[in-house]
């Protein structure tokens, strides 16, 4: 039966939630994206109903989400009950009636990132906690661990241009965007490494070729499954 982690979303049935919740975390550049669509394509292969949902998505607040982010000028605290609001909103709307009516829910993130991305700067662990309190306990959650230098290098592989947020630029880390991307995260993911010994991720090694790492997390979906 589904648990949720502080108290029950209200008029929430857990009895009613048929389907299975599984989350895939990891930095940008881990893999997450192509990951998610071959598992995907697995699981309805296999005859499974699927969504999908990802941070910054939801039609409460996601575009104005993304203005803010393009203007550089939001504040942490802003910046985390900005993102917490979406999440909330995909979490009532698109995650809770899909689990309801029997899908699978593939989440590209949870409020994992959301939570790492507070820890790393400066917020209250038990304030961060609180606001994701009415959240269900996924059934399975994979983190890549990717390594950073490896994550930087994927990333200019993939664009010519780093992320102001995601290279921590708004921390102060350092005047050099590869310098401070590598800082920030460094300190990501030891925040998730402790978040896994909390909340129980599977921690998959990111290094690892795409059809390795698809074969490592099939093979715990599948036990799930039967």
């Amino acid at each position: 039966m589904k648990r949720f982690y502080i108290e029950p979303l209200p008029k929430c049935n857990v009895n009613k939630l048929h389907g299975k919740l599984i989350v895939l975390e990891g930095s940008d550049g881990s893999g997450r994206t192509t990951q998610i669509a071959k598992i995907k394509n697995w699981l309805e292969g296999k005859g499974y109903a699927v969504v999908n949902c990802e941070l910054a998505r939801s039609q409460l607040v996601g575009p104005e989400l993304e203005l803010a982010r393009r203007g550089n000028v939001l504040g942490p605290t802003t910046l985390s009950l900005f993102y917490a609001t979406d999440f909330m909103d995909q979490f009532e709307n698109v995650i809770i009636p899909a689990l309801r009516a029997g899908f699978i829910v593939l989440a590209d993130r949870y409020f994992y990132t959301l939570m790492a991305r507070d820890l790393v700067r400066g917020a209250d662990p038990k304030w961060v906690q609180n606001i994701y309190g009415v959240t269900l306990i996924p059934d399975l959650v994979f983190y890549l661990n990717v390594s950073p230098r490896r994550l930087i290098e994927r990333r200019w592989q993939k664009a010519d241009t780093m992320d102001y947020w995601e290279s921590g630029m708004d921390m102060g880390l350092s005047r050099d965007w590869a310098i401070s991307f590598l800082i920030y995260q460094q300190r990501l993911r030891k925040v998730f490494l402790k978040l896994q010994d909390k909340y129980g991720f599977i921690v998959v090694n990111g290094n690892k070729s795409i059809d390795s790492i698809t074969h490592d997390i099939v093979t715990r979906i599948e036990k799930l499954l039967t």
